[in-house]
């Protein structure tokens, strides 16, 4: 079995869809709009207080294109990371 090097830093998905909201010109509310979500849902997403689920993963894959898989893979590396750390930290 290969182990892979721990990252140093957890990137929350939250951080990408903000730079993808900002590449295409669009406000958060918008995006909201978008996904059919509450802004405040969509906000605590960006911020990195709420995670990438399954659904929210499928609607980010209609409204920005890609795959689902993209999103929840984002949302796996960062948990994955913060896990590492507190085990390391412990």
């Amino acid at each position: 079995m290969t182990t892979k090097p721990m990252a140093d830093t957890a990137f929350h998905p939250g951080e990408y869809i903000q730079e993808e909201i900002d590449e295409r010109g669009m406000s958060q509310r918008e995006l909201a709009r978008q996904l059919g979500r509450p802004y405040q849902s969509v906000n605590q997403v960006l911020k990195g207080k709420k995670a990438v689920t399954a659904d929210t993963a499928i609607d980010l894959e209609r409204v920005f294109g890609g795959n689902a898989e993209t999103w929840l893979n984002l949302q796996l590396a960062y948990d994955l990371t913060l896990a590492r750390q507190r085990r390391a930290a412990s």
